[in-house]
């Protein structure tokens, strides 16, 4: 079962990581932004958005798939990984600055996760009283 969550959240991660960075592209492509509808067909002209929405559907339904056996509480924390991968993939492709605070947020968002999963390994599994 740990190789599932393992796999799980990683292919969470990369698809939500897609989704975000597809987001950027499309943006930084239909540039200048305008509260218009020039702007807006812009944006949805970019071949990037198709890479955004591939990443939410593919988001949707691992996260579905994990929900049905992870534990609500780490399963939602590592939910959130993709906010250190977008970081450090848009530091690298799009020369976003990598700041201080920035690396401090992702080490807490991390650690969080870590402290979370360790708390739930050391939990006894509760009986659901449902008969097998």
């Amino acid at each position: 079962m740990r190789r599932f969550y393992v796999f799980g959240f990683l292919l969470l991660m990369a698809f939500d990581t897609l989704a975000q960075l597809s987001f950027k592209l499309a943006g930084i492509h239909a540039l200048p932004v305008a509260a218009d509808l020039a702007w807006l067909s812009r944006v949805f002209g970019q071949p990037w958005i198709f890479g955004a929405l591939a990443g939410y559907v593919g988001a949707f339904f691992t996260w579905m798939s994990l929900l049905k056996h992870a534990p609500i509480g780490p399963a939602f924390a590592a939910s959130h990984l993709e906010m250190v991968s977008v970081m450090l993939l848009s530091a690298w492709l799009l020369h976003e600055p990598l700041t201080l605070a920035r690396l401090a947020g992702a080490a807490l968002i991390v650690a969080g996760i870590l402290c979370l999963g360790a708390a739930e390994g050391d939990t006894p599994e509760e009986p659901s009283g449902l008969p097998s």
